[in-house]
């Protein structure tokens, strides 16, 4: 199981806007992912809808994070894109055969693992996610900065 190929994309991106700390153009992030523009621009739309991407108009436009990498995790970011984790359909109470106690065994199960999950995906955040990368900075040759 993975999540899909815009919530890695939207991940990234929230990403480079994080390491970065500044303004970018939609182009230079979508070059930066190896991503089209208009898919690039899909899931901006999303981020910004979401609240944790600003967007800006005009010559000097572009877009940045609307709030602190720390405050912004990356259930945040797949939220915004995908929606509420669920491991099955039925572990929010939706789809299910439920037996007389109003409950399976299946729904209880999926429901914690997908609890499990959310929790795990909320302790991550995108300052952390730009912190773990900095010691790496000084592997990489001047000339390939």
């Amino acid at each position: 199981m993975h999540i899909t190929q815009e919530s890695d994309y939207a991940v990234r991106m929230v990403y480079c806007l994080a390491k970065c700390d500044a303004r970018r153009d939609a182009r230079s992030i979508s070059e930066e992912m190896c991503v089209t523009l208009r898919f690039s621009l899909k899931i901006l739309g999303k981020l910004v809808t979401s609240g944790i991407v600003k967007s800006y108009k005009g010559n000097c436009g572009g877009y940045e994070l609307a709030k602190a990498p720390v405050d912004i995790s990356l259930k945040d970011v797949l939220d915004a894109v995908e929606g509420p984790y669920q491991l099955a359909r039925c572990a929010d109470g939706g789809v299910c055969n439920r037996g007389a106690s109003g409950a399976c065994v299946f729904q209880r199960a999926f429901g914690a693992i997908s609890d499990s999950v959310n929790e795990q995906l909320q302790a991550v955040n995108f300052q952390t996610l730009v912190e773990e990368q900095a010691p790496l900075n000084h592997l990489i040759p001047a000339y390939a900065k």
